[in-house]
């Protein structure tokens, strides 16, 4: 056989692989509470490394190893920060935001939360929340869409639109009928491959250029000959702090901010069994993202050298992980790390399916009074997800720039808008619904306005002011507004008192 049969062979075993595991998910599910949330039972090893899937994407293969091998250990600052920020996550909101959800009238989804924490009886914050996920992640699972039918076309040189919609479809698949569940399963099995190639790849590479040390000579000598070439771009890639202003490491590191806010990644912790979870799934989650990162910090380093040695250069650095495995590794094993990088891309889409089908079902739809059988309800969770599925894939038919670049700030835009509000909602009786409200479009419009302004987003990265705005905005006017509720004060009692003693709550 060819190098490409045995690569499209190890891919077709992936996608039949993450079929199966959609379809055993299908019949763990019978109502919308197990479609839209796996009927909180997620173990905290399922909840970890789903959420550390579904967040980190492709990026983390392709992004992070090409930086890193262009212009080194500087550029880690972002992962730095994204791990802090995951940390952070699981410490301190994944306890409460999980006790106080159940205590909270059993709330399934981040704006249902919202209005059942703050009694908003408009539905306003509910409708508006719901709105928010629904057109940003509309565009960011479009996206998704159109890097697998990238990867197609410039790995197996097949059309766009064949790669586009194979990737789609599969996706969709799984995630259709086996809901949320079936895309937490499918995350797990994603991220362990992704794990595993991160390992392996920078590994036998280090191998190949003959030890680490050997690595650490060739970078030395790499950047000794780009340093003589061109006396004006001095480089340094061993130096984390080299080039690099304060302000431009604190713009990398404030990524970490992003995590507080992002609904695909906190609905995990909405879904463990019990508070109590949140400690072991910080210690798996936290434990994946460190040896991920590393691995994908060594693969750049190690790809340097091995090509610098070989007096090579590459056009792209983002394909250095790619082409070590397709050089290191037997065509079946490549095909593999290849199915890796859509495991990445795949885990992503499939987790912002399942939020935006429950935007618009638990959301938009029931925020109106609808009520019907449970059996009904799953249907329409299914019809959402084809729905966003479908209109991604328009979005994807044309992949110009527009929708690139509202991913490159929908991050942002969810950590500025909902960031502040889960942690003043979690931590503090006192924010309101109309602060909550004004806090959230105040969020939302100052990154959209900052991340637009070349100037401005050129010296800090726009989810610093957004989420800094969202918080005095939400403060000050919860404080105009507030009045004493003796509902809010018994649940955020009872909360506080669950993850002291996090059996209470299951």
């Amino acid at each position: 056989m060819t190098d490409s049969t045995y690569q499209i062979l190890a891919i077709g075993l992936y996608f039949a692989a993450m079929i199966a595991i959609g379809y055993y998910a299908y019949r763990q599910t019978s109502d919308l509470d197990d479609y839209m949330l796996g009927g909180r039972r997620l173990h905290p090893g399922v909840a970890a490394l789903s959420a550390g899937a579904s967040d980190m994407s492709g990026w983390l293969l392709l992004g992070v190893p090409g930086a890193i091998y262009a212009a080194g250990l500087g550029e880690s600052w972002i992962v730095i920060g994204l791990v802090v920020g995951a940390y952070l996550n699981w410490r301190f909101i994944a306890p409460r935001l999980r006790a106080y959800t159940y205590i909270a009238n059993n709330s399934i989804t981040v704006p249902s939360f919202f209005e059942n924490r703050l009694r908003d009886h408009s539905h306003v914050l509910r409708i508006a929340a719901g709105v928010i996920i629904l057109v940003f992640f509309t565009f960011y699972v479009s996206s998704g869409m159109v890097a697998g039918g990238v990867f197609f076309e410039t790995t197996f040189g097949s059309s766009y639109l064949f790669g586009m919609l194979l990737v789609a479809g599969i996706t969709l698949s799984y995630t259709l009928f086996g809901g949320f569940l079936g895309a937490t399963l499918t995350d797990v099995a994603q991220g362990l491959l992704m794990l595993a190639t991160l390992i392996a790849v920078p590994v036998v590479t280090i191998i190949a250029v003959g030890g680490p040390g050997e690595v650490v000579n060739a970078i030395q000598a790499a950047d000794t000959a780009h340093n003589l070439a061109d006396p004006g771009d001095e480089i340094h890639r061993t130096s984390l702090f080299y080039g690099g202003s304060v302000m431009a490491v604190l713009s990398a590191a404030a990524w970490g901010l992003g995590y507080f806010g992002q609904p695909h990644i906190i609905v995990r912790f909405m879904a463990l069994r019990s508070p109590a979870d949140a400690k072991a799934g910080r210690r798996i989650g936290i434990s994946w993202m460190v040896l991920s990162s590393l691995g994908a910090i060594a693969t750049g380093f190690a790809g340097l050298a091995y090509f610098f040695n070989r007096g090579e250069t590459l056009d792209n650095p983002e394909t250095v992980f790619l082409a070590l495995a397709q050089i290191m590794f037997h065509p079946f094993i490549a095909g593999i790390v290849l199915a890796a990088v859509l495991a990445a891309v795949m885990s992503t889409i499939s987790s912002q399916l399942i939020v935006c089908s429950s935007a618009l079902v638990e959301d938009i739809y029931r925020a109106f009074g609808k009520q019907t059988s449970a059996t009904r309800l799953v249907n329409y969770g299914r019809l959402g997800v084809l729905t966003v599925a479908v209109v991604a894939i328009v979005l994807a038919l044309n992949p110009d720039g527009t929708i690139l670049d509202l991913v490159g700030f929908a991050w942002a835009g969810f950590g500025a808008a909902f960031g502040p509000l889960i942690i003043l909602s979690l931590f503090w009786r006192r924010l309101t619904s109309a602060g909550a409200i004004a806090g959230m479009i105040t969020g939302a419009v100052v990154v959209g306005i900052w991340g637009q302004t070349d100037a401005l987003a050129s010296a800090m990265y726009e989810i610093v002011p957004g989420f800094i705005a969202c918080a005095v905005v939400a403060v000050v006017v919860s404080l105009v507004t507030t009045r004493q509720n003796d509902d809010i004060e018994r649940e955020f009692t009872e909360m506080d008192a669950a993850v002291r003693e996090p059996a209470a709550v299951s």
